[in-house]
Parts: structure tokens; C-alpha cells; sequence
């Protein structure tokens, strides 16, 4: 693939992951969890602002994957994000725990577009759930999904501390 493309995917996607740290940095520990709390659903959707990180990086590095088989989430997280009823995480997940969660994310984001080639773009997946269609798509997709969540996250620190993280245009981060 043209190292053209590659350059670009990889400063909207690593902006788009940079916005997510961000918004992560910028929570306060009172919004971000109440640890001494077993995480529930509070409504539908909703359980609290680590656990939309959570979800956030955990299908993030899913989509990132070659396939379905063999995925599996660095320690300390699961495949419970795939229960069909919303099977919740044992605790909390720290702050400290969700960052290097994203610098694992971000690390398998830009070797993934790095090394990607015309083959691999127009390859065909099919993930749990909805999504299908080729590599490229689905990357395309995957940046989509993440920057949804990124913005309810801000959204969240609007509503709660009246401010919220600057847009990132390009990440700084080099492919290479």
C-alpha cells in the first residue's frame, strides 16, 4: 500500500486515539469511578466514564486484530465485553490500568496500518457482531467507533467540570 495513505490513516487514527488519552487524562477521579463500588448498569448503556473508556479499548484492539480467533485483551481484562447481556467487569478498571491498555492499542494500531498492504486493505473480516466488510473498512469503522466514544467522553467532562480537551488534527506520533 502506498506509504502515501499509510501516512495519513495513521495521523487521523493516532489523533483520534490521542483525543481518547485526553479525555482519559483530563477526568477527575471523582467522575472517573467510585472503587468502592461493584460496577452495575445505572441505565441502559450506562455504567460510568472508565467503563466507556473500557469498552472503547477493548474494541478497538478487537477490530485491530487479524481474526477473532486468538484475540485476547492484555491482563487484567477479559472477553466478558462480549456477553450478549452485559456481563459487567469484577471492579472498576483504574485509570492507570485503561492507559496502558491505549498505549497497547496504539502501538497495534500504528504496526497494523505500518505494515499494511493493498492485499491486506481489500481483505475480507467478519467480527462478532456487525461488522464485516474489508480491512480498510473496518479500520475506517474502527477510527469511527472510537471517535463516538471520545466525544460522549467529553461530553461527560463538559457536563460534569465545564471543560473538555482541544480536537487534535494530527497525531505527532511518526508511523515508523
Amino acid at each position: 500500500m502506498d506509504a502515501f495513505w499509510k501516512q495519513i490513516i495513521w495521523q487521523q487514527f493516532g489523533a483520534t486515539v490521542d483525543m481518547l488519552e485526553n479525555a482519559m487524562r483530563a477526568c477527575p477521579d471523582k467522575l472517573w469511578s467510585d472503587p468502592s463500588k461493584k460496577p452495575e448498569w445505572v441505565s441502559r448503556d450506562v455504567v460510568g466514564f472508565w467503563y466507556l473508556v473500557f469498552h472503547t479499548l477493548f474494541w478497538l484492539d478487537y477490530y485491530l486484530s487479524e481474526s477473532e480467533e486468538g484475540f485476547a485483551p492484555p491482563a487484567p481484562f477479559t472477553l466478558d465485553e462480549f456477553d450478549p447481556v452485559g456481563l459487567l467487569p469484577e471492579r472498576p478498571y483504574t485509570k492507570e490500568e485503561l492507559l496502558r491498555y491505549l498505549e497497547h492499542d496504539r502501538r497495534k494500531c500504528r504496526a497494523r496500518i505500518a505494515g499494511l498492504t493493498e492485499e491486506g486493505a481489500r481483505a475480507r473480516r467478519k467480527f462478532f457482531g456487525s461488522a464485516e466488510g474489508t480491512f480498510a473498512e473496518l479500520l475506517l469503522y474502527n477510527m469511527r467507533h472510537v471517535q463516538h466514544h471520545t466525544a460522549q467522553l467529553n461530553l461527560m467532562l463538559r457536563r460534569e467540570t465545564d471543560s473538555a480537551p482541544n480536537w487534535v488534527g494530527r497525531t505527532p506520533i511518526s508511523l515508523r
